[in-house]
């Protein structure tokens, strides 16, 4: 695959999976625009982890239509003029509402989805970042956001297993499955290089990839 083709990567993975670090880092190596999640404008998401079930629908809500504007947004961009490196992909946005909403909410969810019917551009590649549950929870509890300290282990177990079953089925774009356990993309260049290189070589539309592999 080569990089110079690349007009759209998408960054994804779980809470802690580093996604938005290693689309900044990306970004930067590839001269690339980016695209970024902002947790920080939902003003339900600190209530979200606090009361979870009063306050799901809402938050869910928000960033539905924050990410449809985004999306919008990312439409109108001429991808052949400059790469966009995004850290997330709109199609998993119902990941989160199963999870979280009530039967009842879940279907208002979906009607409004269906309403919105948001599209994006189809990914040159998606990048999905994979780490166990231990070593999320430690990079959540590392990075001090203080209501992320509420979140129980099970919910992020089964938003990781949400995460690995959707992208498993996810045939519209190449995915290259990343494990970041012994991986820093942050402090290490050499790591990126690696990933980067990786990228390079791929000749499948499903791949996996472990430091220090070929």
């Amino acid at each position: 695959m080569e990089l110079t083709e690349l007009r759209y990567v998408v960054v994804e993975g779980a809470i802690g999976a580093g996604k938005t670090s290693l689309a900044r880092k990306l970004g930067a190596r590839l001269g690339a625009e980016l695209l970024l999640e902002a947790p920080g404008e939902n003003p339900f998401l600190e209530r979200f982890y606090a009361e979870p079930n009063r306050y799901a629908l809402a938050t869910q809500l928000n960033f539905l239509f924050q990410r449809a504007d985004q999306v919008k947004a990312l439409s109108q961009l001429n991808l052949f003029s400059r790469t966009v490196v995004a850290d997330f992909l709109l199609e998993k946005d119902p990941l989160f509402a199963a999870l979280t909403l009530s039967e009842d909410e879940l279907a208002l969810y979906q009607k409004l989805y269906a309403h919105l019917q948001p599209q994006s551009p189809k990914p040159d590649l998606v990048i999905v970042l994979q780490a166990s549950m231990d070593t999320l929870m430690n990079r959540v509890e590392r990075r001090g956001i203080r209501y992320e300290q509420q979140m129980t282990p099970e919910y992020l177990a089964q938003l990781s297993d949400s995460y690995t079953r959707f992208f498993h089925h996810y045939d519209i774009a190449p995915v290259l499955f990343v494990n970041t356990e012994g991986l820093n993309f942050v402090d290490e260049p050499t790591h990126l290089d690696w990933l980067i290189q990786r990228i390079a070589h791929m000749r499948s539309i499903r791949e996996f990839f472990n430091v220090g592999t070929a």
